[in-house]
């Protein structure tokens, strides 16, 4: 079933989503982690060809995590436009600018333009990750998007071990080669204009349970904002450390930084696809955070203690189990809290706290490495898990209150 440009009927949405609006969302969400996977593995080769700057270590970090401050900055604001003037009009401008940012690096000689080109990167990701979650919850009823959720979980998983892998074989060549491939949005954008028409949002919807005259369940969605906070700033130690933990431990080529992240990534897939389902059907919305924080605090510790590349490939797959779990939940969680008329600014509310996480995650992993050692980043990392999982498990413990009903239904 081909789409034309007349919005979805509400019984289209409940019955079935054709596949090539399905798959044009699933490669939409996947240019989300391409933004910085795809040039993780360059990092180490980046800093070497600019160490003659002034604090280069934190500033090569800054190449990959730039980006996310801008996205933490402007996904409220892409979410108000959303909301305001409609999905699809910001979705293609997102998605123009997203490739010709990512691809103008190639061009860069100094690394103030290289920060730029990431400046632009990051509001255009802003764009486009808020616009596909709203649309998201404008096309699937609240039962297809949990189905949807863990599909697009293990294809973000799955295309950042492509990109990972690709990003590592062209540092290999080269450390700017990586840019190149941001080029692949460009091809997004017909798929945009034939399979995305912009959803009627004035139809009458039931709400949700945990939304009360329209309104939702705030100090629940705060609770949740600080899990995906905390989560993402800890998740980003693998690409911004991991690549010198590899170094340190004699694993210096990009390429096996590549595979290491991937690993990570392809775990992540398969538990979006099978352990998030199952997860939410035995264990609860609370039980999930409970899990997901465990396996990641897990993976975390062992990647602390590898002496070897073997040992940090084993370490970063069960990382990416406990990841590929928790992260569809954020997102589904939120959406239910989301009504049509907010659902942009749901969206980029869920964005801004992911990316504030990984954009400030440098900040405070840096220095701490820097006195304590990488091994000790990881372990820092761990314990901070193995908290937010103690948390998550006291919630699930207590009596529900109004505040907590989100996570404990």
């Amino acid at each position: 079933m081909i789409l034309n440009s007349a919005a979805p009927t509400r019984e289209v949405a409940e019955s079935a989503i054709p596949v090539p609006m399905r798959f044009t969302l699933l490669c939409l969400a996947a240019l989300t982690i391409m933004s910085g996977a795809t040039i993780a593995p360059s990092l180490p080769a980046l800093e070497a060809h600019f160490a003659q700057h002034e604090d280069i270590a934190l500033l090569s970090r800054l190449i990959l995590s730039l980006p996310a401050l801008m996205i933490a900055l402007f996904a409220p604001i892409a979410g108000f436009i959303s909301d305001r003037y409609g999905r699809r009009k910001l979705l293609l401008l997102a998605v123009t600018v997203y490739a010709l940012a990512g691809i103008s690096a190639l061009l860069q000689g100094s690394l103030v333009g290289l920060l730029a080109s990431r400046i632009l990167l990051g509001i255009a990701v802003a764009g486009t990750m808020t616009s596909v979650t709203a649309l998201v919850g404008d096309y699937f009823s609240p039962i297809q998007r949990q189905t949807y959720m863990s599909q697009q979980g293990a294809f973000i998983s799955l295309g950042g071990v492509v990109f990972l892998l690709a990003g590592g074989l062209l540092a290999d060549i080269h450390w700017r080669a990586p840019f190149a491939i941001y080029a692949v949005a460009l091809l997004l954008i017909p798929a945009v204009l034939r399979f995305l028409p912009e959803p009627k949002r004035n139809s009458i919807e039931p709400l949700p349970n945990n939304v009360t005259n329209g309104n939702p369940d705030w100090p629940a969605f705060a609770l949740l904002l600080g899990a995906a906070l905390l989560n993402s700033l800890i998740f980003f130690l693998i690409p911004t450390q991991l690549p010198f933990l590899l170094k340190e431990i004699g694993a210096d080529t990009p390429s096996l930084a590549g595979i290491a992240i991937a690993a990570s990534n392809l775990m992540g897939a398969l538990a979006s696809l099978v352990f998030y389902p199952l997860a939410r059907n035995y264990l609860g919305k609370s039980g999930v955070f409970v899990l997901g924080f465990t396996v990641m605090a897990f993976g975390m510790g062992l990647i602390a203690e590898a002496d070897s590349f073997n040992a940090i490939i084993m370490a970063t797959a069960i990382y990416g189990c406990g990841m590929g779990t928790l992260i569809p939940h954020i997102f589904a969680t939120g959406l239910e809290s989301a009504t049509p008329n907010i659902r942009g600014r749901i969206s980029g509310a869920l964005a801004a706290s992911v990316f504030i996480g990984q954009f400030i995650s440098p900040f405070i992993s840096q220095p701490w490495i820097e006195r304590f050692g990488l091994a000790s980043g990881f372990s820092a990392a761990s314990t901070t898990l193995l908290l937010l999982a103690s948390l998550a498990l006291l919630l699930h413990w207590l009596k529900p209150k109004p505040s907590a009903k989100m996570f404990l239904q």
